[in-house]
């Protein structure tokens, strides 16, 4: 009789569950099911960022094409960011989160619809899909809001900014042309704001640091599979024309060792020990915008790469190079801030990274094809690795 009592109960609550602040101490907190789909759903978002990429550097427009990639995958980021942390706090698992979760994946669909037409100057299409994931996260934050009375002060904040920050978007698909990046660049700062604005307000949302740190580990991964791909690209095009075999082995070769090097370095140092303070904790989280960002601009330079040795682009040795390793160095120099942090003192794990991200840049300039390029990049990532495997974490407490 009591076994039969519970079971419409359990129903109920599966169905629904108030939304409250999860333990930031829960054991064993790993991502969902239902996050991996969202992340899976954010791969054609980025893979589209990353292709459009490649097309405007293979076709000498550098410069309009990097700009175009920061405006999207800020885009892409920014959205991902914001369901993750939220995830972490308040994933009740019901069919109204369900839903909403849905939602954001319509939304993020239809920004990556868009990409294409962001990088020619029309963002509609991206701002819609943008602003759809947007609100969506909104009625999620009123939904806190109305569970956790711990945490309403801050759930209305978010709720608010959120929702006035989208407003601001929708606006600025009327600004004239010569005001896109100036307004954007505002809007993104008023994005970025809000949570410092809305966490001030209460006791702040209960995150999982391990939970964190195994998101952001996972979609690490899945932008570093851009570099697969790439590979795959290089070898398939080498195998089908029969031309530059050598040189696209060498390449794909060179690719997938840079790609295992970028996830060695990064795993190397435990995560969630960055995040022990509020500022910390924003730092490292914001600075994944650089991670993320560079990690799949390799992808799109190595595809650059294979379109010069195939004579596809009229791209210099040194461009082609390039390509490829400006995002290395950018991922360097950002695994190095957000996972170590700058140290004086002279030990390998302090100063190898930025000296490997220097000499990086310096082996564009290399005389020699872009191949032999991609081999002295592998020789450096290699190097570090080999330098700072087993270096002590800074971050971590002392034994006793």
């Amino acid at each position: 009789m009591a076994a039969e009592s519970v079971r419409p109960y359990h129903r109920l609550r599966v169905w629904y569950r108030p939304m409250r602040g999860r333990d930031p101490g829960e054991p064993h907190r790993a991502a969902t099911p239902l996050e991996l789909l969202f992340d899976l759903c954010f791969v054609v978002a980025v893979g589209r960022a990353a292709a459009e990429l490649h097309h405007a550097v293979a076709e000498n427009h550098a410069a309009d094409g990097v700009v175009g990639f920061l405006l999207v995958f800020f885009a892409i980021w920014w959205a991902w960011l914001n369901f993750t942390w939220f995830a972490s706090a308040f994933d009740t698992d019901d069919v109204p989160y369900r839903i909403a979760t849905f939602v954001q994946i319509g939304g993020g669909l239809v920004l990556a619809a868009g990409v294409a037409s962001a990088f020619e100057g029309d963002f509609t299409i991206i701002v819609i899909g943008y602003v759809v994931m947007r609100l969506a996260l909104v009625g999620q934050w009123l939904r806190a809001a109305a569970g956790d009375p711990r945490i309403r002060p801050t759930a209305l904040r978010f709720a608010l900014g959120i929702a006035l920050v989208q407003a601001g978007w929708v606006a600025r698909l009327a600004v004239p042309e010569g005001w896109l990046i100036p307004s954007f660049l505002v809007l993104a700062a008023a994005e970025m704001l809000v949570p410092i604005w809305a966490e001030r307000a209460s006791a702040g949302t209960t995150w999982h640091a391990h939970h964190i740190a195994e998101r952001y580990g996972l979609f690490t991964i899945i932008v570093l599979g851009e570099a697969v791909i790439s590979g795959t690209a290089a070898v398939q095009e080498g195998f089908e024309t029969g031309e530059h075999t050598g040189s696209l082995v060498s390449l794909a070769v060179a690719g997938l060792a840079i790609m295992f090097a970028m996830w060695w370095l990064y795993f190397d140092q435990p995560a969630h020990r960055r995040l022990t303070s509020f500022w910390t904790t924003f730092a490292w989280g914001y600075g994944h915008l650089l991670i993320f960002a560079s990690a799949a601009a390799v992808g799109a330079g190595l595809e650059v790469a294979v379109d010069h040795v195939t004579e596809h682009a009229a791209l210099s040795d040194a461009a082609a190079g390039m390509a490829v390793t400006v995002p290395v160095a950018v991922f360097l120099l950002s695994v190095w801030l957000m996972h170590i942090g700058p140290r004086n003192e002279c030990r390998p794990i302090a100063v190898g990274f930025p000296a490997a991200a220097v000499l990086t840049i310096a082996a564009s300039f290399v005389p020699a094809p872009v191949h032999v390029t991609a081999g002295i990049l592998v020789a450096l990532v290699a190097t570090v690795v080999i330098a700072t495997h087993g270096e002590p974490d800074p971050t971590a407490a002392p034994a006793s």
